[in-house]
Order: structure tokens, then sequence, then C-alpha cells
């Protein structure tokens, strides 16, 4: 177990460091909005390209960041029904959330979403707006940041297990809100 908690902190320190390095695609995001407003106004004139990276960026945000939410114990819960349960129940529902729903869905959109991103990059796949980006960048970072959220899941499921046995105090930053 101790070799599995070694890969739980090397992948928390992954999603972390991905997620900290995603606050700045925030910055260059708002930059770029701001340049193409600017732009816009004081020379009436713009591309596509502006504002097809603004949604590459955001999006790379929102994939990305995956990972680095659930490693925060900052994703959506059933918090107002398992709040009421020991941190022991908290746990096992947490381990047979994540091999019984996490997991399969998390894998279905990968296995989905890979050959998508690989004909798209096999033909260069172009935006159909005049002045547009290539479309396979933004679609690389669906089967990436589902990559990253299932090792995030994998380590949230080493550190249950192992509280479950007794080997680490309650898991997370902030296992569950209301504790």
């Amino acid at each position: 177990m101790n070799v599995l908690l070694t890969i739980s902190r090397l992948i928390d320190a992954l999603n972390n460091s991905v997620g900290k390095l995603a606050y700045w695609l925030i910055l260059v995001a708002v930059l770029v909005s701001a340049g193409n407003a600017t732009i816009r106004f004081t020379l009436d004139t713009s591309s596509n390209a502006w504002l097809e990276l603004q949604w590459y960026l955001y999006s790379a945000v929102f994939l990305l960041c995956a990972g680095y939410t659930l490693l925060r114990n900052e994703h959506i819960r059933i918090d107002i029904v398992v709040s009421r349960f020991s941190i022991r129940t908290q746990a096992w529902i947490d381990v047979f959330g994540t091999i019984f729903f996490f997991f399969p869905a998390v894998i279905l959109i990968l296995v989905l979403s890979w050959p998508m991103f690989i004909s798209s990059y096999n033909i260069g796949e172009m935006s159909s707006n005049a002045g547009g980006l290539l479309r396979w960048p933004v679609k690389l970072l669906v089967p990436v940041g589902f990559f990253l959220l299932m090792l995030q899941g994998f380590s949230e499921l080493i550190k249950r297990i192992a509280f479950l046995m007794g080997l680490i105090a309650e898991p997370g930053e902030k296992m569950h809100s209301s504790h």
C-alpha cells in the first residue's frame, strides 16, 4: 500500500501543478479578450482566430482542471445526504461511487474522444469559420483532461482505501466540506 500511496502523491502533485498552470490560462484568455475588443473598437477589425483562441483557452482551463478540482474536493457532491453519515461511511460511498460510476464514465469518454482527436489530427481539421484555428489541439484537450481526471480518481480511491485500512488520516484537503 505504501507504493500506491507514493503513486497517489505523485498524481496529486501532477494535477496540482497542472491546476496552478491553468490559472495562467485564465489570464491569457482575459488578455486575448481585452486585446480583441480593443482592436475591434479602435481599428474596426477583428479575427475569428482571436475568438476561437478564447474558447480554446477556456476549454483548456475547464478540461485540464477537472483532476485538480477532484484533488481539492471541489466537485459537485451529494453532501446534503452524505454529510449525515460517518467519515468511514462517506469513504465507503466514495469508493463505491468511484469504482462503479466515476471510472466507467471517465473511461467511456476517454475511449470515445481519442478517435475524434486522431481523426481531426490526421485530416488537419480546421475551423469552419473564416480565419479560424486548427481543431485538433482543442480536441486533444478532451482525452488529456479526462486522463488527468482518471489519474486523480485513482489517487482518491487509493487514499480512501488507505483511510479505511487505518493507514492515513482523513484523506484530501477537505474530504467533505461539512467536517
